[in-house]
């Protein structure tokens, strides 16, 4: 028994039934059912097996836009005993080829706007095979050869929840990404966290908008949807007037945003104007979540969730479920119902309610290790417990709150600040699009705190009101001691603000 199982048994219980449902646009719609998703996953399997070679433990990478073919691809995997590894479509040539190399990959599944960056990577992978989707290209195997290999079987015996099934490389918000290796049954045991946050259903429609080769879009409603037989309604690309057109158009039940997502919504001229009334749930996370984005979809009566995790825990490790969404904003819930999170001081004894340590996490949704890397993985483990480098404390009833990530602190005088709850207060002036905090070396008191701010358009910055702000919600010792207006915040492809970008900046003003 594997994953890819779980679409051999839809097709035998509803062979009829839509798994996905691709829109373009929203004149354009193709849809493929469980049947013929399944029969495709074997198809690709067969091709990759008698074609190009691949057996148990082969690294086998993607580099497209949300294609279906991707999930289908990813299955194969499974069936095989390989190992997918989506890329980053928004990486240059050299950061994929550095992927490619540091996951030793056998073969390159690519769309046609990235054959530049495929040469790349096969210049620094020479043996890698590299294979077309849906277009041409010299020298290149083509997906349709591979889905008609003659070949009778698509399988590897002895293929199980235990064997690696997806390499995901970390957002490199600290250098050189690293690669969580996730087994099967991490993402069956994460696809189980997900329907109970969710209350996912068979009936459910989850729209898909945000990209795949981040493990959050691929794994908090995608791959859970196909375990419970949900359809999965998906677009190439994340865009907010088609993502809006859609909501209102096909009426789907859940939805996942990140912040920058979310506020892209908010923002949309079609936001007031859309039937929003489909959607059960809202599901966020990735980062601290600005209370205002939360509150704007509470004023359309949609309960936003959210979601505590992260690459290497496939990534589902705590939940606010629907019940709670009104009455606990800003918490990131409670630990998911198959996973265990602790909060812990330096020494690693857990501490009690209010009080702020490291989040750790234990269960099977988390990572075996990071490919090729014994040390980061040893570093990244105490007793069996992952340490997420996030911050937070539980409340009295058992709600985690996050605060900041661990090295994020600021030490000045020897007391402790976050920034997020800097960040928090300055996105209470209007003009404020988003803020984002970091250390400067001061002699005298070791840090102080430096805001970076980006404006709302066709604003002006104004520092007085800021600093009024400040005094009315800040301790003093709190307070930033300047600020520096960017035209925008250096963000990773989650929209995460790239702070050890900030940092630099700041090592160059010193």
């Amino acid at each position: 028994m594997n994953v890819s199982n779980w679409l051999e048994k839809h097709e035998d219980f509803q062979p009829d039934k839509i798994a996905l449902r691709i829109f373009k646009d929203l004149e354009s719609e193709e849809s493929w059912s469980y049947s013929f998703l399944s029969e495709r996953t074997r198809c690709w399997a067969r091709g990759l097996k008698h074609l190009l070679g691949v057996q148990r433990g082969d690294r086998v990478a993607f580099l497209g836009y949300n294609h279906p073919d991707m999930l289908s691809l990813m299955f194969a995997c499974a069936r095989l005993g390989s190992i997918l590894v989506p890329l980053n479509w928004r990486l240059a040539p050299a950061e994929h080829a550095y992927i490619a190399k540091n996951a030793g990959i056998h073969c390159l599944i690519a769309e046609e706007d990235f054959v530049t960056h495929a040469i790349e990577v096969k210049k620094s992978v020479p043996e890698c095979h590299l294979v077309s989707l849906d277009f041409f290209q010299d020298e290149w195997n083509s997906h349709s050869e591979l889905l008609s290999s003659p070949g009778k079987d698509d399988a590897n015996p002895n293929v199980g929840y235990e064997n690696p099934w997806l390499i995901v490389y970390t957002s490199g918000t600290t250098g050189h990404p690293k690669g969580a290796v996730l087994p099967q049954e991490a993402i069956f045991w994460n696809a189980l966290n997900s329907l109970h946050l969710h209350g996912m259903k068979p009936t459910d429609q989850i729209l898909s908008v945000l990209p795949f080769f981040h493990v959050g879009p691929l794994n908090i409603q995608t791959t859970p949807a196909l375990y419970a037989g949900a359809s999965v309604l998906m677009t190439p690309r994340f865009d907010p007037e088609l993502t809006l057109k859609l909501i209102e158009a096909t009426g789907p039940d859940l939805l996942l945003m990140v912040p920058v997502t979310m506020q892209a919504l908010l923002r949309n001229a079609l936001w007031e104007q859309t039937d929003l009334s489909s959607l059960r749930l809202l599901v966020t996370g990735s980062s601290i979540v600005p209370k205002n984005l939360i509150e704007g979809f509470h004023q359309r009566n949609i309960p936003v969730g959210q979601v505590f995790g992260s690459t290497e825990t496939a990534p589902i490790a705590a939940v606010l479920r629907k019940e709670d969404a009104y009455s606990k904003v800003g918490s990131t819930g409670k630990p998911a119902l198959h996973c265990e999170v602790k909060i812990v001081d330096d020494s690693g004894c857990e501490l009690p309610p209010g009080k702020t340590g490291e989040l750790w996490v234990k269960g099977a949704n988390v990572m075996q290790e990071y490919w090729g890397d014994p040390e980061a993985t040893a570093e990244a483990f105490q007793e069996g417990w992952f340490k997420s480098g996030d911050l937070g404390f539980r409340d009295e009833e058992g709600f985690i709150t996050i605060n900041d990530r661990k090295k994020d602190i600021i030490i000045s005088g020897g007391e402790n600040i976050y920034p997020a709850e800097l960040e928090g207060v300055l996105r209470k002036n209007e003009s404020v699009a988003d803020v984002a905090v970091v250390g400067r070396p001061d002699p005298d008191w070791g840090e102080v705190p430096l805001a970076f701010i980006e404006l709302q358009s066709g604003t002006t910055f104004d520092e007085q009101k800021t600093r009024q702000l400040c005094d009315e919600q800040l301790a003093r010792f709190k307070h930033p001691k300047s600020f520096i207006v960017l035209e925008q915040l250096p963000r990773n492809t989650m929209g995460k603000v790239l702070k050890y970008e900030l940092r630099k900046t700041v090592n160059e003003m010193n």
